[in-house]
């Protein structure tokens, strides 16, 4: 992983002390509340419901074992001893007071973290694959490009007040486990006939009040232009883009307003004057930054480890475990994992100061000392022995993060809702809960299969609502909590070729307490209609939400 160097470090330590300045000012009543938004906005410093929210950038979701430490640390000293992993691959702080911030921002610095832009109207943390230059499926390591563009657009000038927040995605594999076309500018990384690396640029997909699927703009872009490039879309977005309404800010609305193609035209003429100049990447820039994502120093197995087989067979929670938490691996004789941080009794996300520290024991022990966070908000150790995975998940279950539900309903996405977030209108935490209870059954999870459940508490869709199979939106009505259910959409390109989709919204939204009997019944339509072994979006795709809306919606004899 990508490590500071001199410059790095004085770049965070100095922002620290000019925060830890800002801080006091405001504190003493120096600046007012108007001079400090801004100021705490760009240290990632928001004001919830009940209290001050941290929210750290973890760049394209990577972390050491020394930083997850860090942050369980934090979570026991300054917050209630907890932290939320959220979509965008970063953590939050729910409770930490306004006066110890500073000190967290020193402490991050330690261990080469800040939460510099990760709020505000500005190009936001960089997210990308969790299994990115481990998974089989990997064409190109998307790492070095996502970290050569972090630098280049971290405190960039002419984006620091953009029309509203920017947030880009990279992926490098044939299935698109970092949502691309739902950001603001998606990169795909592909292979040139002569095997060099281009990129075809995805912009204006988003989520939130207007949820639009991205247009592809750019096909076969050299890597050399990625900045550039991503320059030009950027200065288009900043002149054009709308000021005077925030909900039609993002640059999703003008791409829409203008057309792709107009669009496309635009970005065109502007990146005739920046092409070729000094944002260009050279070959040496790249191979910089690329010496810290070398291959690991893997041991040689000709095949899968014979130990393992034999676990599996005689072991059959271990295998289903497995056949849902193991992931397949460049290198034989390894495997990728996923820590489930879903299940009853937590919120989706949440990870304790002690589970956060044995995780990091874990990586140390198992994965080279490394963590991913994935856009599902779970934990995953990259580079495990297929011979150490029962070990791994004795000790992930000692810790309640070995819940084999990884790619099933339970293993839903939610945003914190109404019980922290001030925009929210309903809560998210107590409807995954419910759902979590109802469905807490592994032989009827595993005979569901596959099925993503995504709860958003606002329109500002936090928990990606419109890309789940089944999406859950909190809306408000006449000040009671109700929610919305749609059904049919999808984040990305999967393995058996489904696209990313936006779900509709099958009828009138429905109180708290009958969520979990709603989402049963929609079960139990696919359950009934499925053909062979179907999956949920495919059966949503071939039978249209009518069979679903009659059997929610049908009156009790």
């Amino acid at each position: 992983m990508y490590i500071y160097d001199e410059i790095d470090q004085r770049l965070i330590d100095d922002r620290v002390r000019q925060f830890r300045d800002q801080t006091r000012r405001y504190l003493a009543g120096e600046l007012s509340e108007d001079d400090f938004r801004p100021l705490r906005l760009q240290n990632g410093l928001y004001v919830q419901r009940h209290a001050p929210m941290l929210r750290v950038a973890i760049p394209y979701g990577l972390l050491s074992s020394k930083q997850l430490r860090k942050l369980a640390h934090i979570a026991r000293t300054y917050d209630r001893g907890y932290g939320h992993f959220s979509t965008r691959q970063n953590i939050q702080f729910n409770w930490p007071t306004l006066e110890s911030v500073p000190d967290i921002l020193e402490e991050l610095a330690t261990v080469q973290m800040h939460a510099i832009q990760t709020s505000g109207n500005c190009v936001r943390n960089f997210t990308s694959d969790q299994f990115a230059g481990v998974a089989a499926d990997e064409i190109i390591d998307p790492r070095p490009y996502a970290e050569i563009m972090r630098q280049w657009f971290t405190f960039h000038p002419e984006f620091a007040y953009l029309p509203r927040k920017f947030k880009m995605a990279l992926n490098g594999a044939t299935h698109d486990r970092a949502a691309i076309y739902v950001h603001d500018i998606g990169i795909e990384l592909v292979p040139g006939d002569n095997g060099q690396v281009l990129a075809n640029v995805i912009v204006g997909g988003g989520l939130g009040r207007t949820p639009i699927i991205g247009s592809m703009i750019k096909k076969g872009l050299p890597w050399q232009d990625l900045l550039t490039y991503c320059d030009a879309v950027l200065r288009v977005y900043n002149r054009f883009g709308r000021r005077d309404n925030k909900y039609k800010a993002r640059i999703k609305i003008l791409v829409k307003a203008l057309g792709p193609e107009t669009f496309a035209d635009m970005v065109e003429e502007e990146w005739k004057y920046l092409k070729d100049g000094p944002g260009r990447i050279t070959q040496e820039e790249f191979d910089r930054v690329n010496a810290y994502f070398q291959p690991r120093d893997y041991e040689q197995f000709s095949g899968n480890d014979a130990g393992f087989e034999q676990q599996k067979t005689e072991n059959p929670a271990f295998a289903r475990w497995v056949s849902r938490n193991v992931h397949p691996h460049k290198r034989a004789g390894y495997a990728s994992v996923t820590l489930s941080l879903k299940g009853v009794g937590f919120a989706p996300g949440d990870a304790t100061d002690a589970q956060m520290d044995a995780v990091a024991d874990l990586a140390d022990k198992y994965s080279y000392g490394e963590i991913r966070v994935s856009h599902e908000q779970n934990l995953i150790l990259a580079d495990v022995r297929q011979s150490d995975l029962f070990a791994v998940w004795e000790a992930a279950k000692a810790n309640k993060v070995a819940n084999p539900n990884i790619g099933m309903l339970t293993n839903m996405i939610a945003c914190p809702g109404g019980d922290f977030c001030s925009l929210a209108n309903a809560k998210s935490i107590p409807i995954a809960e419910g759902i979590a209870q109802r469905f807490d059954n592994l032989d009827y999870l595993f005979d569901i299969g596959e099925l993503d459940l995504n709860i958003s508490g606002c329109m500002n869709s936090c928990g990606h609502h419109h890309i789940g199979h089944i999406g859950i939106l909190g809306v408000d009505k006449n000040g009671s909590e109700w929610y919305q259910i749609s059904l049919g959409g999808n984040q990305g390109t999967d393995p058996l070729g489904t696209k990313a989709s936006l779900g509709k919204v099958i009828g009138p939204s429905f109180a708290q307490d009958e969520v979990p009997d709603v989402i049963e019944k929609i079960i139990k339509v696919y359950l009934d209609l499925r053909q062979d072994d179907e999956r949920f979006i495919d059966s949503v795709q071939r039978l249209g939400i009518e069979p679903f809306k009659e059997r929610v919606y049908a009156k009790a004899n």
